[in-house]
């Protein structure tokens, strides 16, 4: 399924989106270790139980971050975006723990064109992910440069 040209977007756009993500141990100790991060919050079970207010590992936030914004994708930039301009205002309210799922929901925020960049524009995202019990785990502001829709 393609994602939305910049054309097809509009302020107050909101999308929920239907991929859910269920967090494995396995995809935090790999993403922990593929991206140098040796924290024991996410790798060492029995530090955690013994140390930490969780009392179990936390899933690397950037695992989170990560996962909200790909849930996303389907539904809005897939195969229409020519590059991420950045993020901002990137939140964890809530930790992550293996074992639970994630769903997310996306608000345009802004949409733009570029000055610059005739064939294009940028859309700016409000994304937000819950866990299964519907609490708001990660949320972030993104712009995204899009397409514009070919000529026909």
């Amino acid at each position: 399924m393609p994602g939305l040209y910049f054309e097809e977007f509009t302020v107050g756009q909101t999308f929920q989106h239907a991929m859910r993500r269920t967090v494995t141990e396995a995809d935090n100790t790999w993403f922990s270790v593929a991206t140098c991060n040796p924290a024991a919050l996410h790798l060492d079970k029995h530090y955690c139980e013994q140390h930490t207010e969780f009392g179990r590992r936390l899933v690397n936030s950037y695992f989170t971050l990560g996962l909200m914004v790909g849930l996303t994708v389907a539904d809005t930039t897939f195969g229409t975006t020519v590059a991420n301009l950045g993020m901002e205002h990137v939140r964890f309210p809530a930790p992550v723990f293996h074992g639970d799922t994630l769903r997310a929901e996306t608000e345009v925020i802004e949409v733009r064109a570029s000055s610059s960049r005739p064939a294009q524009g940028i859309v700016t995202f409000h994304h937000r992910a819950y866990n299964q019990e519907d609490v708001l785990v990660a949320e972030c502001k993104r712009a995204a440069l899009m397409h514009r829709k070919p000529e026909q």
